[in-house]
């Protein structure tokens, strides 16, 4: 099995007739994707290499059944997008546009919560997520993912989601779903929406977890693998020399007032029972002796 998407999985993207858009659309097709649609109001009636184009993502729904949507829309954009999306029905919400406003973050997060509680987003500035064999939506390079489970991967790191894939792929270990979570300082999907989902998904046996510096999701993922999961899991917090005070990469990668560290992070996962790597290839490799003793 996988979460969140599977070979059922109907996509339509927004933003499907810019470049980016049109690229990741028909190389996650190629993959085996159900894209079904793309949405430009200015564009309806035409296609992409085969893919209609809709107004807007209701009509797309309508006509096509999808379920899911990709955003590849700018940054001043997402916003509504997002709840053109929610307002149609999409079921699952893929944001990956980076540079999103926080207080728009904090606004869709809010109002999806609010009035669409069957409605999952995950993002903004995310790689997305990849259920090996089944679907792609995003940027995540699909050939780096080996199928056939059992590890579970959730990372807030694009770059490390990519090696974490690969590290495993090397040691011959399949993935049932990585998804990439993001990391902005609001987040639609959290460490622990995913980590519940695997620990409730039979096929996902063991499950690796990619942290870095600033926040505290990490401290309270430790705290629900502690009471609620009956999983291994494996982790790598990046960031460990980090200097406090500044801004690495993300928008919510940021120690401040002695809070966030990564050495922090990596003594509360210690003590909730989690492997933690000193670097993401070590990680890997704790993650190979996990599977190893399943």
């Amino acid at each position: 099995m996988s979460i969140f998407v599977d070979e059922n999985t109907k996509v339509v993207y927004q933003g499907l007739t810019g470049s980016q858009g049109r690229y990741y659309g028909l190389l996650n097709r190629d993959y085996g994707t159900q894209v079904v649609a793309g949405t430009n109001p200015k564009k309806a009636g035409t296609d992409v290499d085969g893919i209609p184009v809709y107004a807007n993502v209701a009509e797309a729904r309508e006509a096509t059944g999808a379920n899911a949507s990709c955003i590849f829309i700018p940054a001043p954009g997402v916003k509504s997008a997002v709840l053109e999306a929610a307002e149609a029905g999409i079921e699952f919400i893929v944001a990956i546009t980076e540079g999103v406003p926080a207080h728009d973050e904090a606004y869709f997060y809010n109002k999806l919560k609010a009035d669409f509680p069957d409605t999952r987003l995950l993002g903004p500035n995310c790689p997305g997520i990849i259920s090996p064999g089944k679907a792609n939506i995003g940027i995540t390079a699909g050939h780096i993912a080996k199928e056939g489970g059992p590890v579970g991967i959730v990372s807030r790191s694009g770059t490390l989601t990519y090696q974490a894939l690969y590290e495993l792929k090397q040691k011959d270990i399949g993935v049932t779903t990585c998804v990439g979570i993001g990391g902005d300082p609001v987040p639609g999907t959290s460490f622990i929406d995913c980590l519940r989902a695997f620990e409730a998904d039979p096929a996902t046996r063991a499950v690796m977890m990619i942290g870095e510096i600033g926040g505290s999701a990490e401290e309270e993922a430790a705290e629900f693998i502690k009471s609620s999961m009956t999983k291994p899991v494996a982790s790598y917090v990046a960031g460990v020399t980090a200097p406090p005070g500044k801004k690495m990469g993300h928008a919510g990668a940021i120690v401040s007032g002695g809070k966030g560290t990564a050495q922090a992070k990596m003594e509360a996962l210690t003590d909730a029972g989690v492997r933690v790597g000193q670097n993401p290839t070590e990680a890997g490799e704790l993650m190979a002796e996990i599977v190893a003793g399943l």
